[in-house]
């Protein structure tokens, strides 16, 4: 469908990308302030990865358009064929690939709501159509009603896990019914960009979801939050090679820069000093949360580097203390605030703001703990 009537768009413009917002990042933060709002690893490169983005070579010249050399060490990491691993500027570019390659027109796409908010505008984009499920009470993927979502026009059901911005897991045992229940001709992508931060030992792996062999699962993982490497844009998914295909078909070529092959390759060989920083990240997670419970707000588990807040209607004016105070949150209007885990120094801080707006909530709030 095309734009037919007058509007402020100087060419024709389909209906639906003119009604579709742009996205928006978490907002930047002043020197003064703490940067809660984009879920980036607080710490610095990890040793050697910044020489290595600097010894990459000239930008005057391509960058492998396969980036073969990632690949390579992926698979020999995973113990996957390299045709079963694609690389992209990023996880939710292969996401964007994934939906284009196997969504026609009035094909849907099924996800948890809320969840990662360029989850609608890739399906809007591929021109298929969104089929949001609602999470559980408990901030969770209710993967029975996504099950039962399904219809003849169902192409893609992603899974998000732990889930963005709320924080819960899908357990292993839980998703491995789920597959089980979905058609086998449908495509479950299984979204785990924050994996290296789960510490429940029942979340479900995407590397033991392969080694089972469900050939319409496709994992997706990155190298911007636990790696640190975020401003470099650079991710990965694994799965069967002519699914990746697929994607690698309706990919921007050489969109992939070899100064990220090369710090991805860097963080990998130091990846014992990456796990460190991941526990003491979890450890800031688990401590900010049980402060926040204790404060009296209701926080669902997190998994992730960032803890939720189910501020409601509130959210806005819960999200503008928080900034008065030098804390630049994620609002999403209506539903809840994200906060990312920062430096230590924030931690405290947040807790004290969080405590002092628990009380402007009014009784029964869903974000209110039960006295």
């Amino acid at each position: 469908m095309r734009v037919t009537e007058p509007s402020d768009f100087p060419v024709r413009v389909r209906a639906d990308i003119a009604a579709l917002p742009p996205y928006k990042q978490g907002r930047q933060a002043g020197s003064d302030a703490f940067k809660l709002s984009s879920n980036e690893n607080p710490f610095d490169p990890l040793p050697g990865v910044t020489e290595a983005v600097a010894a990459a070579g000239a930008f005057n010249r391509y960058p492998d358009a396969t980036a073969g050399s990632l690949r390579e060490r992926l698979a020999a990491r995973y113990g996957v064929d390299v045709d079963e691993v694609h690389v992209a500027a990023g996880s939710v570019s292969i996401l964007a690939q994934l939906v284009q390659a196997t969504c026609e027109p009035g094909d849907e796409v099924i996800y948890a709501w809320r969840s990662f908010e360029a989850y609608p505008w890739l399906s809007v984009v591929a021109g298929a159509r969104s089929v949001e499920v609602p999470l559980t009470a408990d901030h969770e993927h209710d993967l029975d009603a996504m099950a039962a979502a399904v219809t003849a026009r169902t192409r893609v059901i992603i899974v998000c896990s732990p889930n963005n911005p709320t924080g819960p897991v899908v357990t292993q045992a839980a998703f491995e019914r789920f597959a089980a229940a979905v058609p086998s001709d449908i495509l479950i992508v299984l979204d785990e960009a924050y994996a290296e931060f789960v510490t429940d030992p029942d979340a479900v792996d995407g590397m033991r979801v392969l080694a089972i062999r469900h050939p319409n699962v496709v994992v997706l993982r990155t190298f911007s939050k636990a790696f640190g490497l975020a401003g470099l844009r650079v991710g990965y998914a694994l799965g069967h090679p002519r699914v990746l295909d697929a994607a690698r078909s309706t990919a921007i070529p050489l969109s992939v820069t070899g100064q990220a092959v090369a710090a991805a390759l860097a963080s990998l060989d130091v990846e014992s000093e990456l796990r460190e920083r991941v526990a003491v990240v979890a450890e800031r997670r688990d401590r900010l949360a049980a402060q926040l419970r204790e404060a009296g707000w209701r926080v669902p588990e997190a998994q992730g580097n960032f803890v939720w807040l189910p501020t409601g209607e509130e959210t806005l004016a819960v999200a503008a203390a928080f900034d008065e105070a030098g804390l630049i949150v994620r609002p999403f209007a209506g539903d809840g605030v994200r906060i990312s885990v920062g430096e230590e120094e924030s931690v405290a801080h947040v807790a004290q703001i969080a405590a002092s707006v628990v009380g402007t909530l009014p009784e029964g709030h869903p974000g209110r703990a039960l006295a």
